[in-house]
This record gives structure tokens, sequence and C-alpha cells, in this order.
């Protein structure tokens, strides 16, 4: 991975109005309109034990950390439709190095949309929850939204540049709401949740849930998230080393 390329790329994303507005803008407006009902009022979802304050900032800053993460489908359909992936192999930057430089790129975002998210939770409704707390909870969902990166990634190597916009916000939907990032599955009925296991935006959340209480069953989270990851990940190797072999 270069890190020349690492530090253009990342900057060129900070300049992306779009990706900026969909990943801090928008959860920080979620935050005060989910969050301000019951900010103040200390109220404990039974099921976690977590104060319903924090409950909703773990929901928006893995929302606004695994929309960072998809973000990075959108430069990579732009770099195939200009040729510029083409170019970038006969440079000293690997295959390899370019796929790791744009998940490294999302997980940069996303580390500044959990660490926004958190700090602005605590400024606006001074939740009850430890230093320890949150720095646990912000590590947990940052080292979690891997895959998402991956995903990401994978939208970017097949969608076509008209196709790309209805593939995310599909993709990006059904996981907010299945992950119960949005709102909080608890108040959906049993077999929702149950359907919900079978993504990752689900175990996102719980990972980060587990990284507040500072106790609880964190593996089986942090073991599903890595299956998500290992396999994206071998999937998205294939898919780059065929392109590279036909071109």
């Amino acid at each position: 991975m270069s890190i020349a390329y690492l530090r253009l790329e990342t900057l060129r994303q900070m300049k992306n109005a779009r990706t900026l507005i969909f990943s801090l803008a928008v959860p920080v407006v979620m935050l005060f309109a989910f969050g301000g009902s019951f900010g103040s009022s200390g109220a404990v979802e039974p099921k976690s034990g977590l104060p319903w304050i924090v409950l909703t900032t773990i929901q928006m800053a893995a929302y606004a950390a695994m929309i960072a993460a998809l973000s990075q489908s959108f430069s990579i359909v732009n770099e195939r439709e200009l040729g510029w992936n083409r170019q970038l192999r006969i440079t000293p930057l690997s295959g390899t190095g370019y796929l790791i430089s744009k998940a490294a790129t999302a997980l940069i975002l996303g580390a500044l949309g959990i660490v926004i998210l958190m700090v602005i939770s605590q400024l606006a409704f001074h939740p009850d929850l430890s230093v320890g707390g949150w720095l646990a909870a912000g590590l947990a969902i940052w080292c979690g939204i891997v895959p998402f990166a991956l995903i990401g990634v994978i939208i970017g190597q097949f969608a076509k540049p008209d196709w790309a916009q209805p593939i995310f916000m599909a993709t990006f939907m059904g996981l907010s709401l299945l992950g119960g990032l949005w709102v909080p599955l608890q108040i959906f009925p049993d077999w929702v949740s149950n359907v919900a296991k079978a993504v990752p935006s689900y175990w996102l959340n719980r990972l980060g849930q587990m990284g507040a209480k500072l106790d609880g069953d964190w593996l089986t989270p942090a073991l599903v998230l890595l299956g998500w990851t290992v396999v994206l990940g071998a999937f998205i190797i294939w898919r780059y080393r065929r392109d590279a072999a036909r071109s």
C-alpha cells in the first residue's frame, strides 16, 4: 500500500460532499431526532441494560461508520469508468495495495464518524457511560466495519455507473434497517431479529453494545464479522486477479 496514495485518497474523500452528508450530517440529525426524546431521562433498555441514549449513539456511530465504508464503492466505480484503475496497474502500486488503500480510507473516515457522533452525544445528552465504555464501543465498531469496506469494494467492482447509486441505496438501507441501526430491533417481532442475524450490520451493532457494557458475549459478533471479512476478502482478490488477467 502506498502511503502517498492513501493520503491523497483520504483527502479526496474528505472533500466529497455526498460522503460527508451521508456519513456525518445525517447520523448527527438522526441522533438528535431519536435521542432527544429520552436523552435526559436516563431510561434504560431492559434487555441490554444500557441507557437508551447510549444505544442510540452506538447505532448512529455504527451507521456513520458503515456508510463511510460503503461509500468507497462510488470512487471505485468512477475510477473504473475513467480507466484510472488500469493506469494504476502500470505504477508500483499493486492491485492488493490499491484494494487495501480503499479499505484503509474507509477505516479512516469511519473513525472520524464514530468520534464525532460519540463526542456530540456526550456533550449534548451526558449519557451515563464511562470513558472506558465509550472507548471500547468506538474501537469495537471501528474494527467491525472492515467487512462493510469490502462490500463497498465489491459494489465498485461489479456495478455499472448507472446502477451504482440504486445498488448502494438498496444495500445500505437494507443493512441499516435489519441491523437495527435506524430503530431498535426490540420494537419489532422476534422473527425480525432472527432474520437480522443473517446480515453483518446486526453483529456490528451487537459488538458496539458489548463494548459499551465492557462485558457480555463479544466473541460471537467478532467471529461472525471476521468470517464475513475473510469470505469477502477472498472473493475480492479473486475478482481483481481475474480482471487484471483479462486486461
